[in-house]
């Protein structure tokens, strides 16, 4: 009984040592490895994500499309749209200096609002920047991107917009989808804004083919 109890407490303690060494946990862990895969529904879990941005939002009912527009549009920091960054990496928007994270999500969607908070971060009114790499060893045409939002988001393609979700919405995954797309051979960068003022910010995104199915013969990285 009293070896059982031991063991007890050396499992306890190893558990509460990762939960004090990973802030995020037990929503997210730190991506490792070159590269990850997306899940079996296809969802893309590995991300970049920029500690949120404060904007003055206070309800969710501003979120028209042309609000969004030049919102998303506006520059926060240098290299924005261009970027590549990297762990740790920091980004100055205006007097504060924000930190990106390489993340793997331990769920189907990427909690935004717990990303914020188990950070003591902002989380109401604030706007989120995240990236990606789709690595393809050949062309996977007729795709669509799908991504599901708490609240409004907007998504692009190697540049490219892909998907605007505007209004007030709940994350579902599927809630809107692209036009049809071709990841190309090599490497596809995604990325995304995500905006929410009074809301639990999430979201979710994968790719599926021509028939409905999840898109799953590429790799993910952040390096």
């Amino acid at each position: 009984m009293l070896r059982l109890l031991y063991v007890m407490l050396i499992v306890s303690a190893c558990i509460a040592a990762n939960a004090s060494e990973n802030p995020l946990h037990p929503y997210f862990s730190t991506a490792e490895g070159a590269h990850s895969l997306p899940d079996t529904a296809g969802f893309i879990g590995r991300w970049l994500v920029l500690e949120p941005i404060e904007v003055p939002v206070h309800s969710n009912t501003i979120f028209t499309d042309s609000y969004l527009r030049e919102t998303f549009g506006k520059e926060f920091y240098k290299g924005q749209t261009s970027m590549w960054p990297r762990d740790g990496q920091k980004v100055a928007v205006g007097k504060k200096k924000l930190r990106w994270h390489a993340l793997d999500s331990n769920m189907f969607n990427i909690k935004l609002f717990r990303f914020a908070t188990n950070l003591n971060q902002p989380f109401y009114g604030v706007l989120f920047h995240v990236v990606t790499a789709i690595d393809c060893d050949e062309d996977i045409p007729d795709v669509r991107m799908s991504a599901g939002s708490n609240s409004a988001s907007m998504w692009w393609i190697n540049g490219q917009e892909a998907l605007l979700l505007s209004g007030d919405r709940r994350m579902v995954q599927d809630d809107a989808m692209s036009q049809r797309i071709t990841l190309k051979k090599g490497r596809n960068i995604v990325r995304g804004a995500i905006i929410n003022g009074p809301g639990m910010s999430d979201f979710c995104l994968r790719f599926l083919d021509a028939g409905g199915n999840p898109v799953r013969n590429y790799t993910i990285s952040t390096l």
